[in-house]
């Protein structure tokens, strides 16, 4: 089980035992940005979904607010996302990155995700507070090669579908629960961005207030397997 610590505005800390950790997937509110995304997997040979959104559940200790991610080859990247946290009494939003292991990714996008970790940020925000502006909340992501960084995805949460539908989804599905994380899914890509870099940075940005939730990790490859 993964514990996780967040931060909020007013100083508070809230400590998060991760029970249950879910992904969802081509979660777009707009099809065309759905079929975007999957134009830019289908690029890395990623068979197109049977139906959307789709929703991922993933082992817990793989949501992490580690700085550095392992990867065993070079074909592993991020996702620019924000995170839901349900606590035993509120909802928490935050901003996330799922890295993901392309290789793998075309032999099953489930496969994928239990591959890499769920990167999210130490600082959250009441979702009930910033509830009211969700779609007006930014989401921005940028990949370093190590030396400079390149924006990669830009975009509001009104591309995405929103934190309530995904409530509704886990209470349907009675997933709702103390514990319980969730990946809301991606923005399209910058076309031309090289997406396999040496770090990933993600921001979610609040117009309203001037607030930014930011999380950062390097990529650290791992030696070769002796086999």
């Amino acid at each position: 089980m993964s514990e996780l610590t967040f931060e909020l505005v007013n100083g508070q800390k809230v400590t998060v035992f991760v029970r249950s950790a879910l992904n969802g997937g081509y979660a777009g509110r707009s099809q065309d940005d759905v079929a975007a995304h999957v134009a830019e997997l289908a690029e890395l040979g990623v068979p197109a979904p049977t139906t959307t959104p789709c929703l991922y559940p993933v082992a817990p200790y793989l949501v992490s607010q580690a700085d550095s991610v392992p990867a065993q080859h070079g074909h592993t990247s991020g996702e620019a996302e924000w995170a839901m946290i349900v606590t035993h009494d509120d909802v928490l939003l935050t901003v996330a990155c799922d890295h993901t292991d392309r290789d793998l990714e075309v032999h099953g996008v489930a496969w994928s995700k239990q591959a890499a970790p769920d990167i999210v940020g130490r600082q959250a925000w009441r979702l009930s507070d910033v509830a009211d502006r969700i779609d007006s909340l930014t989401l921005t992501a940028w990949v370093s090669d190590g030396e400079s960084w390149t924006e990669i995805q830009r975009g509001t949460l009104a591309e995405l579908l929103t934190p309530q539908y995904w409530l509704d989804a886990l209470r349907s599905r009675d997933l709702l629960e103390p514990g319980t994380v969730l990946l809301s899914g991606t923005i399209p890509m910058h076309p031309g961005v090289d997406q396999f870099g040496a770090s990933w940075r993600v921001e979610l940005g609040d117009p309203a207030t001037g607030a930014v939730i930011r999380c950062q990790y390097d990529v650290r490859r791992l030696p070769d397997p002796v086999a």
